[in-house]
């Protein structure tokens, strides 16, 4: 798919393979960036995918993958640090990369909130540091953890490292019984040219940039590394809190300043988005002048009480942005195509590019998206790059941000090799043989070799392994890849009886490179572990097309045990009937979702497979929620019409919050109808069946005082 296609012309195939493609080049991302402090593209960048991602995700719910990069934050903590568990997760931010997008996150908060556009809305604006996140949590006024922020939830306890920095005060005076204090590790430009050439002349490492400098240094080992390196801090916010800070982000940042942290002094009170975008441009003027990296200006809603409301996203709040700074462009050699396979099949072709540095970050692949991108074509056969072809030899442009990148944007006709040929792109599977076809309508060609292909194979059981599915210790992609050529896996049960089938498993395992006695114990007791399994990490884990992360949650919500989804699939497999009509009607459950969920449990082969995989299984149901005193709980509701005093994403988390199941239509099965000015159809169906139906006043009267 080329990234010059808007995410609103993209059909539905071009769509599924464009998030094939965007989950693979951000998980590589997260490890180079998050595990490996060694980044090979840059924030802007990566923000860039991550933005493309989420619009497609926004367009087509149906399509959000297992892995989604949407419902990830960061990487996995490193082995080599103590685990800290963050008391309230920390997320990171949505983007923006143009002024509407600044807009659009301006109207979409007075959406939600149901204020108009001239109602009073103010926001603080603040460089963005390009640093290292770091969460501080102090009690009764002392510095007692130090975490960074790892996957969001789980981070590194570098308590040690931290107490070496100046900038981080050990002892509070005044402070709040609990306070979590969160903010970037960064090193000034001065501090990080005299760190390399200290480096340098003893003939140790250098260091790419300021932010490889910072994270490299807090993450020691040896906390007496850290203190020899020019570590500062910014704190811009906080996690759990015994008392609050202040009612406005404003007050909260002061009440921090006065306790003895640095924040940003750039940090200001803004009226609306014209004074938002007025300061980020005050501030990119500023930027080669700060003395420290920034790659945008974070605006955040100022009222403490409407931050709260706004609430967040899997991933991301509500009520705030990063305003990122423009992209960078380059030029360097294309020196191969290459074509790889994904877990459905997808032939996406890659640039292997002759590593050039742009913006501090070294480049050395590109995406290609698909046969016509390389033509020179768009997926309607328009002209694109003037109707120039991309060819192996090419001095090619490579292009940072945007909606995707890095990506190959133009071709300099002028420096073409004589000997270039017109790339053919394969119509035969390059790992399996098998035909590629394309189907009609379809921007991406495709093996047609199913489980024989074994890139597919692997795919899915690097799916199955992956962090939101099964996250089995020991057991990564690389691992995958060997024991599948090795012929010890070859699906997911198989896993559950590798001890079994390898008797000790360490006559074969421990020697080879990478193994030993100790991680080949660790291995089978980590698999073990994952024997009992959570309802919805299955449903993920399963690798269902179109059926990601949070639509399998949704179900096992839904559902509640296993035996209650299987049944309810397998007794849906006419495409009709009561089991049909319920799960088409979960509000998140469309029916191109609902044909691949059925279809994939009517075959007998994935059917078999399924089934081999739960019998080694504990399958944990979804927990009732604490909704003791609620009038609605385990009540299904939906709303139709126009609600006045709340917004309908508002009314729908407080639903849920409350226990109840909120669906997308009326059916049997409803026990509560909420219908504002408008309700149609729905409101007559629900009169029909005889289903209870409240106005908005008796909802909130309902709910009152749960």
């Amino acid at each position: 798919m080329k990234d010059d296609v808007k995410v609103e012309d993209l059909n539905r195939q071009q769509a599924e393979a464009e998030l094939e493609r965007l989950a693979s080049l951000i998980a590589a991302a997260n490890q180079a960036y998050h595990a490996e402090d060694a980044p090979e593209i840059s924030d802007a960048e990566y923000d860039a995918l991550k933005r493309r991602n989420a619009a497609i995700e926004a367009r087509f719910p149906e399509l959000i993958r297992a892995d989604s990069p949407s419902a990830q934050i960061g990487a996995r903590p490193s082995e080599g640090f103590a685990k800290v568990t963050h008391a309230q997760r920390m997320l990171s931010l949505g983007n923006a990369f143009e002024v509407e997008d600044v807009t659009d996150f301006d109207t979409g908060i007075r959406k939600y909130l149901g204020l108009g556009p001239d109602a009073p809305l103010r926001y603080t604006a603040e460089p963005k540091i390009d640093g290292l996140s770091l969460s501080l949590r102090y009690e009764n006024g002392e510095l007692v953890q130090a975490a960074t922020r790892g996957d969001g939830s789980v981070g590194e306890n570098v308590t040690a490292n931290a107490r070496t920095i100046d900038d981080i005060p050990q002892r509070l005076s005044g402070a709040p019984e609990v306070l979590e204090v969160r903010g970037e590790v960064y090193m000034s430009h001065a501090d990080f040219a005299a760190l390399n050439a200290r480096q340098a002349d003893s003939g140790d490492k250098t260091f790419a940039n300021p932010r490889n400098a910072a994270a490299g240094s807090l993450r020691q080992l040896d906390p007496s590394v850290t203190r020899g390196r020019p570590l500062k801090f910014f704190a811009y916010s906080w996690g759990e809190l015994s008392e609050p800070l202040g009612k406005t982000q404003l007050e909260a940042i002061e009440r921090l300043k006065s306790l003895g942290f640095s924040t940003n002094p750039l940090t200001r009170l803004c009226d609306g988005p014209q004074e938002m975008l007025a300061h980020y441009a005050d501030i990119e003027e500023q930027r080669a002048t700060l003395g420290y990296d920034i790659d945008g200006v974070v605006y955040k809603v100022d009222d403490l009480a409407l931050q709260a409301r706004l609430g967040f996203r899997s991933t991301t709040p509500r009520w705030a942005i990063a305003h990122k700074f423009p992209a960078e462009l380059a030029w360097t050699r294309l020196e191969a195509i290459d074509i790889q396979v994904g877990r459905t099949g997808a032939l996406s072709p890659v640039a292997r590019l002759q590593p050039v540095t742009v913006g501090g970050v070294v480049v050395s692949n590109a995406t290609l998206h698909n046969e016509d991108y390389i033509a020179g074509r768009s997926a309607s056969g328009e002209e694109i790059r003037g109707g120039k072809d991309i060819r192996v030899g090419d001095w090619v442009q490579i292009y940072r941000a945007g909606d995707v990148i890095p990506k190959v944007a133009d071709v300099d006709l002028s420096k073409r090799p004589p000997e270039a040929q017109p790339y053919a792109f394969p119509t035969r599977c390059p790992e399996c043989g098998s035909e590629a076809v394309r189907e009609a309508g379809d921007a991406v060609r495709r093996c047609t070799g199913g489980l024989i292909c074994p890139a597919q194979a692997v795919e899915k059981l690097k799916h199955f392994v992956s962090r939101p599915a099964f996250d089995i210790d020991g057991l990564g992609a690389k691992q995958v890849e060997q024991f599948h050529a090795d012929g010890w896996i070859a699906e997911p049960a198989d896993i559950f009886t590798l001890q079994e089938r390898l008797g000790s498993g360490l006559r074969q395992l421990k020697n080879r490179e990478g193994w030993g006695e100790k991680s080949a114990n660790n291995l089978f007791a980590a698999i073990d572990e994952r024997r009992r399994i959570p309802l919805g990490r299955l449903i993920f884990a399963l690798g269902i097309r179109h059926v990601g992360e949070q639509v399998s949650n949704l179900l096992a919500r839904h559902y509640g045990t296993w035996e209650a989804f299987e049944t309810a699939v397998r007794e849906a497999e006419p495409l009709e009937g009561p089991a049909w009509d319920e799960l088409i009607s979960i509000d998140g459950v469309g029916k191109v979702l609902a044909t691949s969920l059925v279809t994939t449990f009517a075959q007998a082969n994935e059917r078999a497979s399924i089934d081999r995989l739960v019998g080694y299984l504990y399958v944990q149901p979804v927990a009732a929620p604490k909704t003791e005193g609620s009038p609605v709980a385990g009540k299904t509701v939906v709303f139709t019409g126009t609600l006045e005093k709340m917004t309908r994403a508002e009314a729908k988390a407080r639903a849920e919050a409350l226990g109840a199941k909120v669906a997308g239509s009326v059916s049997a099965k409803t026990d509560i109808l909420v219908a504002g000015p408008g309700a149609g159809s729905k409101a007559k169906k629900a009169a029909e069946l005889g289903i209870q139906t409240l106005d908005e006043d008796g909802w909130l009267a309902l709910i009152a005082g749960t």
